[in-house]
């Protein structure tokens, strides 16, 4: 089936050319597009989308809160900000919320498409510059608590697949267990180390 995909950008050019994008792709299809956080909320649960594109500077309620949100509504769904600045700050608060990606607007439309499928799979789709961000930002944190003693054998064993860059359909393989499973496996790894995204989770492991 099409990866499901959903808009939430206040800017009607940009969410048009994204449209546009995504439409002619036989492997996406667009289940909604929205101008503010508040008619995504009020109306993408209802959609089940696989992922959706977030404009991070969004009028009224952020994007970053409209993640926040959206994602304790759907938890399998995955979520890639899009942002004209890279603004550091807005950059961690999201992945905090939720996002699992986070990509310039001037990204190109054949990597955007990418990053979209990328997400999907389970990865995490960032570009270079943002991505070294990030690491550069989780090797000043502090050494993570003792959340991890509180793992299982198979939640540290997916855990680990996690941190080696293994999408889910990989992880399912090597761990011979069913997707049903691994993501009983992820929720649980998740409220266990108090976090909402997978990068998240992967920076406390490797930390610890």
């Amino acid at each position: 089936m099409p990866i499901q995909v959903a808009i939430v950008e206040d800017d009607e050019e940009i969410r048009a050319n994204l449209a546009h994008r995504i439409g002619p792709a036989s492997s996406l299809h667009l289940v909604g597009s929205y101008p503010d956080a508040e008619s995504a909320l009020a109306d993408l649960p209802r959609q089940n989308p696989n992922v959706v594109l977030v404009d991070i500077n969004l009028p009224g309620i952020d994007g970053v809160e409209c993640v926040r949100q959206l994602k304790g509504r759907l938890p399998a769904a995955q979520f890639i900000m899009l942002t004209v600045y890279e603004d550091n700050n807005r950059l961690f608060r999201s992945l905090t919320a939720g996002a699992s990606g986070y990509l310039l607007k001037r990204t190109s439309p054949t990597k955007l498409l990418a990053a979209i499928r990328e997400a999907h799979q389970g990865g995490s789709p960032m570009t270079p510059q943002i991505a070294r961000r990030v690491v550069q930002y989780f090797q000043r944190t502090p050494e993570p608590a003792s959340e991890l003693r509180g793992l299982t054998p198979r939640e540290k064993e997916v855990l680990d697949q996690l941190s080696r860059g293994f999408r889910y359909k990989e992880i399912v393989d090597n761990l011979g267990i069913s997707p049903g499973t691994l993501h009983s496996y992820i929720r649980s790894v998740y409220e266990k180390l108090h976090v909402h995204s997978r990068t998240e989770a992967v920076v406390k492991y490797l930390k610890h």
